[in-house]
């Protein structure tokens, strides 16, 4: 045999016997690819999952407290009511108190971070107000969230814990973004200068919107978006930039 031969069959063997390693290493990529996908397809299920168990609790949570009040809810009708093991709850918060925290955060944070850029706006102030108006009837007024606040005006006396929590995430964050916006007006001339030292007297109609629907709608329904446009023409309509 020549030493050409020798060379073609020595190239033949080596060549069959790497296609069975290829083969295997192949495989077992292809193995380990899917084993990632699936794990991650699981990481996602669990987090899917545990997003959806917190969001019945605190749902169950809010059901609780508008019926019994925050003092005679109990854990365990909330937990009944998301259709949860009492212990789940405490894989996600300490106490009655922290779930009514974690309420207010979870339900009204993310519109006070929209009212604080709305705050940084420089527009006619009138044209903000009808915003922040829109806003709060359709983002607040018309949802769940308006029985949080009322819960707050019910039950912040008697826990001053949570009114100071609630103050601290909520109003004092709203009261910064509307006092730069009425600072801002003011200079503009769109409002007189001392409007700016009570902000609260723009949000003085939802809160009574919310304390009428919740005592005596029944006997006098009103057109919530219609009054607060009006409450805004009032302070604004004189002066707005032409």
């Amino acid at each position: 045999m020549t030493d050409q031969s020798v060379s073609g069959v020595t190239i033949l063997r080596a060549t069959r016997s790497r296609k069975p390693t290829t083969r295997r290493a192949s495989r077992r990529k292809r193995a380990a690819q899917a084993a990632r996908a699936a794990a991650v397809s699981t990481s996602a299920s669990r987090k899917m999952r545990s997003a959806e168990r917190r969001d019945a609790i605190l749902a169950a949570a809010l059901d609780e407290f508008s019926t019994r009040g925050f003092e005679a809810a109990r854990l365990d009708d909330v937990a009944r009511r998301a259709g949860v093991a009492k212990g789940t709850i405490y894989l996600y918060l300490r106490d009655k108190e922290t779930l009514f925290q974690e309420l207010i955060r979870a339900m009204l944070t993310p519109l006070v971070g929209t009212i604080e850029a709305m705050g940084q706006s420089e527009l006619p102030l009138s044209q903000v107000a009808d915003r922040i108006v829109d806003l709060f009837v359709r983002e607040v007024y018309e949802t769940r969230r308006k029985d949080v606040i009322r819960l707050m005006i019910s039950e912040g006396r008697r826990f001053p814990k949570l009114a100071e929590f609630y103050y601290r995430e909520v109003l004092s964050r709203v009261i910064a973004a509307v006092r730069a916006l009425l600072r801002r007006g003011a200079a503009r001339g769109e409002v007189p200068e001392g409007l700016a030292d009570f902000p609260q007297i723009i949000a003085a109609p939802g809160l009574v919107a919310i304390v009428w629907s919740g005592l005596f709608e029944r006997f006098e329904p009103i057109d919530v978006r219609k009054m607060m446009k009006t409450h805004v023409e009032l302070l604004f309509g004189p002066r707005r930039a032409t």
